[in-house]
């Protein structure tokens, strides 16, 4: 079996089929977020990453908005720990970088903080719930 997969940025529009899945088996099935939390109407103005593997199946994704708010990482419980979520990262980094985007936030999961400080994200603020899980604002500043 191989391990291998590639990550691309596409629209909602064109990569819902693939993205809505593994969205769906990670945040509302793994992680028990409300359908009406997840499903937040903004996925149409977002640019998504998208993981695929060798043969095709969706394996992992995450959006970034015109803002620069990074969120929806969710990598398929089988994919974790193959280096699928930091891909997924980098491609949204590169296309901030390449749309002279400031800076970037997410709000993680605050077991997450260790990943997103390997990017050079800083936490701010305190500690929040969202969809009843415990955040943090991170930021990560891309030009001076």
């Amino acid at each position: 079996m191989s391990h291998t997969f590639t990550v691309s940025l596409v629209s909602w529009h064109d990569g819902e089929p693939l993205l809505k899945p593994v969205r769906q088996a990670v945040f509302i099935e793994e992680q028990g977020i409300s359908p009406d939390l997840e499903w937040d109407g903004l996925d149409e103005a977002c640019r998504h990453a998208l993981a695929l593997s060798s043969s095709g199946e969706a394996i992992g994704c995450g959006r970034i908005m015109a803002d620069g708010h990074i969120g929806r990482i969710a990598v398929l419980p089988s994919w974790r720990n193959r280096k699928v979520g930091t891909a997924i990262v980098e491609a949204l980094l590169n296309h901030a970088r390449a749309h002279g985007y400031p800076a970037v936030d997410v709000d993680a999961q605050t077991h997450a903080t260790p990943f997103y400080r390997m990017f050079g994200f800083e936490e701010e603020g305190e500690t929040f719930l969202d969809a009843g899980l415990p955040h943090i604002k991170m930021r990560l500043k891309l030009s001076e």
